[in-house]
């Protein structure tokens, strides 16, 4: 069965690996060339394309005449998106005979749309998972061919949580490829009135509101922290990068003001305290030691 990929991040790795372990033939990969200001932390589906002598592509936009008319010369049996970033135009989710299926990181039809496993932990869910469905027009809304649940674990991060929505993803596409080749795709339609969609996610949305829930507060530096951008405050005008902390539900401080007491460092939210554990300013990262020696010389101060 001929199969053309749009992929990228670890599960577009994921996604390949799955397709050549059963014998789907790949005449062409649509990627996306490395942003050079985004921290890549994942791997590369240009270099397994490279490994795999698989002929691969980054344009712009696969939404342009030149890439249609290529996908119907190539007439795959089936298109598949693996954590590709572009909408992919109903002009190409035509063109194969057995349709265009997607692998989304949540279960539909909750967290349709952009950055669902930052979003899950922002949100404080206790579960989450990743979802094989077929592409319409719409994003995330066409009928789930198949779904694996992940359980999201109070110390989870963003890095851990698609560590366990990638394993969760490789488990899923082995039950449903064999079938899959052999022509059998069974579909349930999803009931968009029972889910929820989510935006893209900026940098600014890191900004921590110390009027929140220490657990809120918590809940962002966890879905943000390494290696996305992370967390912050300002105190003044410095900005401080939380990039791990700890809520507690004890204690009454100011929203933002920074306590210290038996050589530990509690800074007051709209409900509990929040303890830093790690924290950047300039550029430089300090913990211990060095961390309670700058809430010293604040102490008393707010964050804003």
């Amino acid at each position: 069965m001929k199969a053309c990929v749009f992929a990228y991040h670890n599960i577009g790795l994921i996604g390949i690996d799955a397709l050549i372990r059963y014998g789907f033939e790949i005449p062409l990969v649509f990627t996306h060339d490395d942003n050079p200001e985004e921290n890549i932390w994942f791997g590369s589906v240009v270099k397994i394309c490279e490994e795999k002598s698989i002929e691969y592509v980054t344009p712009k936009t696969p939404n342009s005449p030149l890439w249609i008319e290529k996908i119907k010369a190539i007439s795959p049996d089936i298109i598949f998106s693996f954590y590709y970033r572009h909408m992919i135009s109903k002009d190409i989710l035509a063109i194969p005979k057995m349709g265009a299926y997607n692998l989304h990181g949540s279960l539909l039809p909750a967290y349709r749309g952009r950055c669902p496993v930052n979003w899950v932990l922002v949100n404080g869910e206790e579960y989450t998972g990743v979802s094989l469905h077929e592409m319409v027009e719409k994003p995330d809304a066409g009928p789930i061919v198949a779904q694996k649940k992940v359980e999201i674990l109070f110390e989870d991060t963003a890095l851990t949580l698609h560590g366990k929505l990638e394993d969760a993803a490789r488990s899923m596409l082995d039950e449903v490829l064999p079938d899959i080749k052999k022509g059998r795709v069974k579909k349930i339609s999803q009931d968009l009135s029972r889910g929820s969609y989510y935006g893209g996610r900026t940098p600014e949305d890191g900004r921590i509101d110390w009027g929140m829930s220490a657990i809120e507060i918590y809940n962002l530096i966890r879905a943000v922290t390494k290696p996305y951008p992370g967390a912050f405050g300002f105190l003044h005008d410095k900005k401080i990068i939380f990039w791990w902390g700890l809520p507690y539900e004890r204690g009454d401080i100011t929203p933002g003001m920074i306590y210290i007491a038996d050589d530990k460092v509690s800074i007051g939210t709209g409900s509990g305290i929040m303890s830093p554990h790690e924290i950047e300013i300039d550029g430089l990262s300090l913990k211990g030691d060095s961390m309670l020696k700058f809430f010293k010389d604040h102490e008393g101060e707010c964050l804003k």
